[in-house]
């Protein structure tokens, strides 16, 4: 505690030099061409010419998650049941090395995805596409949930431990030892360290910034008169961030294995108690789901909207492709890499099958699917519960503090260990990287970096690129240990211990 309140307070100059008048609107100036070159080379459309427009980016990560689907034999259906039982604890083993259990690495990486994408996200889809955009959504979650498992199931394999029993792991190392293992060290290296750089800064913006920023605006919106006191939020954030960050994987893990399924819970909840009201409706919505899925408004809002800006947002969403949730399972208890795999496989499932799905239904059911009411985003979705619980505007409030709260404390783990992967894995560099991390949370409460925060999440969808060219080349040593676990399992040769 006596460290962060020194942190904090050495760093108030630094604050207060954020909020210089049109600071702001320098650093945008300055940052602005290096988010069109980017935008020019993501957002590049190759099939527009077939009239089919969908953005580099999102083809790259449709294209691997449906190859990774059938390469592994629909791994995203036969894995579910024994997914729940691993998390149980059913074949925990005490002595396994690691740090965390696989219920507390599946909720740490779910701190970093469950959030503003689920809220705003599905808003903005069904807002360009209608119901039918929910179809597209539930696919494209199905379909991630087997990019999730080959990129777990390598982050725990080619994990490094130190003599103090912690881990280091996720695509710095499965993409420079994998491929090395295969003769192309040189390419492994460059993708390991550009994937690296890219996480480092996705972490600052998307994984921070973003989070901090959105849910001030939201705060804002509710009660005005903390209208231009971001500054102040930021530092209280700030100072809950640093208090949890600075004890590791461990602490991060005790913190999101609470937060996680209380904040999930809350919203299921009461997104189940307006869809029970409507049971009798229930038919027609998904009739308008799977009606509207195939109309010229449904395919906007679908590929367009979910597939386009769904995936687009899915590094929000559920990451697959992304390669960051790896980091966080690398951390496990286990000795069986495969079994981590088959447990992240259920992130994209609760993520946006479940959770977005429930958001869907009640946009539809509240009738905000059908009549926008020129509202988007979290806007959309807080007046969409509000219309049936006044008070909803509150949870939704309390909801997405906790959402951004619990996803910085992930980005902070992820972008510390890709900072410590570039400069040395050192309590000073690790600290080093915590102080930047924490001036980012109160910059991006108090300041509007538009430019910064685009060129951040760009950054984040970046990660795709060097991680599936990796996961192309290592997939057929996953399916061969996929095989082989599945073997074991079958024969008893893998016992349960719970």
């Amino acid at each position: 505690m006596k460290k962060v309140t020194l942190l904090l307070a050495l760093l108030l100059p630094i604050f207060s030099f954020a909020q210089e008048r049109g600071l702001d609107e320098k650093i945008n100036d300055i940052i602005q061409p290096a988010v069109d070159a980017l935008a020019a080379v993501f957002f590049y459309k190759p099939l527009s010419f077939i009239g089919f427009e969908m953005p580099l980016v999102v083809l790259w990560l449709v294209i691997g998650a449906t190859f990774f689907t059938l390469y592994m034999g629909f791994i995203n259906l036969k894995g579910i049941k024994h997914a729940f039982q691993l998390i149980r604890g059913d074949y925990d083993k005490p002595e396994d090395e690691g740090e965390v259990s696989h219920f507390q690495a599946l909720v740490t990486a779910l701190s970093g995805t469950v959030g503003l994408g689920n809220i705003a996200g599905v808003a903005v889809a069904v807002t360009i596409g209608g119901a039918g955009a929910t179809f597209w959504m539930i696919l494209a979650g199905f379909l991630g949930m087997s990019s999730k498992f080959v990129e777990c199931t390598l982050g725990v394999k080619y994990r490094k431990l130190n003599d103090l029993g912690e881990v280091s792991g996720g695509p710095m190392y499965y993409l420079s030892e994998g491929l090395r293992r295969r003769g192309k060290a040189g390419l492994g290296k460059v993708l390991a360290v550009v994937f690296a750089v890219l996480a480092v800064g996705g972490s600052f913006g998307g994984g921070n910034m973003f989070q901090a920023n959105q849910s001030f605006a939201q705060l804002a919106n509710v009660f005005p008169f903390f209208e231009g006191k971001g500054f102040w939020y930021g530092l209280v954030i700030a100072f809950f961030v640093g208090i949890v960050i600075i004890g590791g994987i461990k602490k991060i893990a005790n913190v999101t294995d609470k937060i996680v399924p209380m904040m999930v819970i809350l919203y299921i909840v009461t997104s189940l108690i307006i869809i029970t009201v409507n049971i009798s409706h229930i038919g027609e919505a998904f009739g308008l789901i799977i009606d509207g899925a195939f109309t010229a408004d449904g395919i906007t809002g679908g590929v367009i909207g979910v597939l386009v800006v769904g995936f687009q947002r899915a590094a929000f969403s559920n990451e697959a492709g992304v390669g960051s949730a790896a980091i966080a399972h690398s951390a496990v208890k286990t000795d069986e890499p495969v079994s981590e795999g088959i447990v992240a496989l259920l992130e994209p499932f609760v993520d946006t099958i479940v959770v977005c799905t429930m958001t869907a239904l009640v946009l539809i059911f509240s009738g905000f699917a059908q009549d926008t009411q020129g509202l988007v985003g979290s806007a959309l979705t807080s007046a969409a519960f509000s219309s049936v619980f006044p008070w909803f505007q509150y949870v939704l409030l309390v909801a997405i503090i906790l959402f951004a709260f619990s996803t910085m404390i992930s980005w902070s783990y992820y972008g510390m260990k890709s900072w410590t992967y570039l400069f040395g894995n050192t309590k000073k560099m690790e600290n080093v990287y915590k102080l930047l991390f924490l001036v980012f949370v109160v910059i991006g409460s108090s300041a509007s970096l538009g430019a910064v925060m685009d060129f951040s999440d760009m950054m984040i969808l970046g990660m795709a690129f060097p991680n599936i060219l990796g996961l192309y080349f290592l997939s057929s040593e996953v399916r061969d240990d996929l095989k082989d676990y599945f073997k074991r399992l079958k024969s008893g040769e893998i016992k349960k211990y719970n």
